[in-house]
């Protein structure tokens, strides 16, 4: 008999192509970077400014990588869900909308 996991410790899975991948990893690898550029500025003592200009360069960088994500996440988990009767998956959806804003 197979052990049921309580719903906070399910995880589910989206295989992604290859190309789809790299994509995103590019996204995430450069956020990575400039981070790294970020903490630098900041052991330099480099101009407030400067430095939150860089954040706000980030923020952005992360908040495009959440939409392609959404957008993915609607167009393929959303649309299979509700295909295979799951309306439930609208209302995750929404909340992870409200989350993005």
């Amino acid at each position: 008999m197979q052990e049921q996991k309580p719903a906070c410790c399910r995880y589910k899975h989206t295989p992604r192509s290859e190309e789809a991948k790299k994509k995103l990893i590019n996204r995430l690898n450069r956020v990575i970077g400039q981070l790294g550029g970020i903490k630098k500025m900041v052991e330099e003592d480099r101009y407030c400014g400067d430095i939150l200009m860089q954040v706000a360069a980030v923020e952005s960088a992360l908040q495009a990588l959440g939409y392609v994500m959404l957008q993915d996440h609607m167009e393929t988990c959303v649309v299979e869900e509700i295909q295979n009767g799951n309306t439930a998956i609208v209302d995750e959806a929404i909340e992870l909308v409200k989350k993005l804003k």
